[in-house]
């Protein structure tokens, strides 16, 4: 999958933000320190973000802005990763398109690496818009911007997508019924947590709740 057929795929974006704030949750609650997956409220005045980076070079970014949502990925290892040239250039179309009112995200200084704005795939949907847009970007048969792989958990956001994520990343089973809940957006409570990593300490898991937006409900929540 490229982001072709990516556009195709993605949620609605309320869908989308409460699928990357439940997976940020989840992350939070399995591991708590080294997060793959985060999510920041207020990242900017009335602007949310979700990230993610794998520790491997490879990451993406989701913006939920007033004005519509822009999302951008990047792949180390595709066709399309700006490096593959000696002096970094996007893919072809990239950016083409991409509207005036979320053009500045690209610019984002966190967004950058070296001064460059790393990307090998990117989308967008501005408010009001029916469909998710990208840039007039082509691919051969088997040429891959990551947007497939990177995309993955947010696109299919089912627990069982979730479950086979983790219990390869964490190398632990993890129970399928608690994932299903937190994706559903239930209260956080301690039998949740304990479900799913039972030597965490349930306050600091709730006040990493708490920063999110994620009701909490047990005694840390009170005070």
């Amino acid at each position: 999958m490229t982001v072709r057929e990516l556009v195709s795929a993605l949620p609605e974006p309320a869908v989308l933000r409460d699928r990357c704030r439940a997976i940020a949750m989840l992350d939070v609650i399995l591991d708590g320190y080294e997060l793959m997956h985060t999510f920041v409220p207020g990242w900017r005045e009335g602007v949310d973000l979700a990230r993610m980076e794998n520790g491997g070079g490879d990451l993406y970014a989701i913006v939920f802005d007033p004005a519509g949502v822009f999302l951008y990925g990047f792949d180390h290892e595709s066709d399309a990763t700006p490096w593959r040239e000696e002096d970094r250039a996007h893919w072809p179309g990239l950016l083409d398109g991409l509207p005036a009112s979320l053009a500045r995200y690209a610019k984002e200084p966190e967004f950058q690496f070296e001064g460059f704005f790393d990307a090998s795939v990117c989308a967008w949907r501005e408010a009001g818009d029916s469909a998710w847009r990208c840039g007039p970007v082509e691919f051969g048969p088997h040429e891959s911007d990551g947007g497939g792989w990177l995309f993955d958990l947010v696109v299919d956001g089912s627990p069982d997508a979730f479950v086979g994520f983790a219990e390869d990343y964490y190398e632990r089973s993890v129970d399928r019924d608690t994932v299903a809940a937190v994706l559903a957006g239930a209260p956080l409570t301690r039998a949740v947590v304990a479900s799913l990593r039972a030597s965490a300490d349930f306050d600091i898991v709730a006040g990493q709740a708490r920063e999110l937006g994620w009701a909490v409900v047990g005694e840390a929540a009170a005070g």
